[in-house]
């Protein structure tokens, strides 16, 4: 079974909502890459799909620089699908007119769509919609017939069958399109002749496979273990298919949680039998770090040392004979949209924590299994290959650990005392049966001292702040509504049992402005 072998090509054209799309037909079991809307002619052929669809977009297409699409595109011979952007491009591509809408549409919106178009097959005669456009088509290409409507958009849906050309003025990817994802399901199946076989079963094989073909018969491979699922699920695939040709580093840079290094070590090393080894480098990593409060700086100073270390344990390998020949990461799918995106690149907020400058420096060729995955994909197949559930719904964790969660000057004994903190949040968390809801929850030392009572004494001691947050992908997030009496019993057990900290306070600020960590 060849799962690749029914593909649909997204072409991008800046629509915040691009890679909704793709989540959606992964969902219906259908592959799909996104690429930028300027892919040349020969690029697009080459990934031969069985169908195309244009995304929307924030520009118009009567701008003299608005993007658009090599016109091979229309010349495949494969029904394409327009949405918003990508139908008013379409139609202006193909002879139709596209102008100024009278009345912009930026919300929720009801079309009657015709049950004899494709697209709307199964679906009620009237639907709600989700709407995002200030111009609209005013003249439909020929060969082009209208399939929905609504008072100020005539041409809400458009056909032409011959061709099978599609065209929506509204996003059936978002969820205030309640019936959006069954509109995709009827272009991918009934459309373009998908039959939904991609999964996470289908795709272990086919990612083992490829695994061998590059690292080769006598390869041999080096992955950065860090726990976390991407990791976890990268370095699993790469031992199924190479075995003990893969060597799996766990560095301890002192600045993990309670128990971190002991799971993993059980994990990874005596459940699945990975080749690992454990780096121990927690004493030098805090000694870099004395006295250093910037952010970046820590920030810099723990991906520098993680290079540093790494290197010298594949010495230490080269001494006895072990070579290396590839690097293992856990690159996901957004990670390689973000690398192509029409929209190029954002500001930098704060500096990434991965360890992307390894294969420069090493010259190592790079293993990437998950490159073609989103996160829930990856936390999918971490369950097919056996991973336990601890590990694959696993909350992210900042490479820098807990350095920028102690705010100010990292040491030993203000990393105790977070520690011991950050467990019983977890606790909590968990008992309440929130964690997995959760898209993160953890403390924070404060350099802040405010004066207590504890036992009729006087205290003068830390703050702790605890922050939950609730979000889909971490690009934004909101502060979670956690319960009051969840709350105090934190607060409660924080005071009490962690000696040094005699405040806790709940973080309410959402990102943005905020962010998630707060540094």
């Amino acid at each position: 079974m060849d799962i690749h072998g029914e593909k649909i090509l997204i072409l991008d054209f800046g629509s915040q909502y691009t890679q909704l799309i793709a989540r959606r037909l992964r969902e219906l079991g259908v592959y799909c890459e996104i690429h930028p809307c300027t892919a040349s002619a020969d690029a697009i052929r080459a990934f031969k799909p069985r169908g195309v669809v244009l995304s929307g977009g924030p520009a118009s297409v009567l701008a003299a620089d608005s993007p658009r699409a090599d016109k091979v595109v229309f010349e495949l011979g494969v029904p394409v699908l327009g949405v918003c952007y990508g139908l008013q491009l379409m139609a202006h591509e193909l002879g139709g007119k596209v102008g100024n809408a009278a009345h912009r549409e930026f919300g929720p919106a009801t079309i009657d769509a015709s049950s004899a178009c494709e697209l709307f097959q199964g679906l009620p005669p009237r639907l709600d919609v989700w709407m995002s456009h200030g111009d609209r088509v005013e003249a439909l290409p020929p060969g082009f017939e209208p399939v929905a409507s609504t008072p100020s958009a005539p041409y809400a849906a458009v056909e032409d069958r011959r061709r099978r050309f599609f065209g929506v003025q509204f996003h059936p990817e978002v969820v205030h399109t309640p019936r959006g994802a069954e509109l995709l399901k009827n272009f991918a199946y009934a459309v373009c002749g998908c039959s939904g076989q991609w999964s996470m079963r289908a795709y272990v094989d086919v990612a083992v496979e490829q695994i061998r073909a590059q690292v080769g018969p006598d390869g041999h491979a080096l992955c950065a273990l860090s726990g976390g699922v991407d990791s976890a699920v990268a370095a699993l695939l790469v031992h199924r298919a190479i075995g003990d040709r893969l060597r799996c580093v766990f560095v301890d840079n002192g600045v993990l949680r309670e128990g971190e290094r002991a799971q993993v070590e059980e994990v990874f090393g005596r459940m699945f039998h990975l080749p690992l080894v454990t780096a121990d480098a927690s004493k030098r990593f805090l000694s870099k770090l004395a006295g250093v409060t910037d952010p970046e700086q820590k920030r810099k100073i723990i991906g520098r040392e993680f290079i540093a270390v790494f290197e010298e344990q594949v010495e230490e390998f080269a001494r006895h004979g072990e070579r290396a020949d590839f690097l293992v990461q856990g690159t996901l799918y957004p990670d390689v949209i973000e690398s192509v995106s029409f929209k190029g690149p954002s500001a930098t907020i704060k500096s990434h924590h991965n360890v992307g400058g390894l294969p420069e420096v090493m010259k190592l060729g790079l293993v990437e299994p998950l490159r073609e995955l989103f996160k829930d994909e990856v936390r999918r197949l971490g369950l097919e290959l056996g991973l336990p559930k601890e590990i694959v719904q696993r909350q992210p964790f900042p490479g820098p650990g807990l350095a920028i969660r102690v705010l100010g000057e990292v040491t030993e004994e203000r990393l105790s005392i977070l520690r011991k903190a950050d467990t019983i949040v977890q606790q909590e968390i968990r008992a309440a049966g929130l964690y997995e809801q959760l898209w993160q929850a953890f403390a924070v030392l404060l350099p802040v001292r405010s004066v207590g009572v504890m036992g009729d004494e006087r205290t003068y001691e830390n703050t702790c702040a605890v922050r939950a947050i609730e979000s889909t992908d971490g690009m934004t997030g909101d502060w979670a509504r956690l319960p009051y009496d969840l709350l105090a019993r934190v607060s409660s057990r924080i005071i009490n049992e962690v000696r040094g900290i005699n405040r806790v306070v709940y973080d309410v600020s959402s990102k943005p402005p905020a962010t998630i960590e707060w540094e």
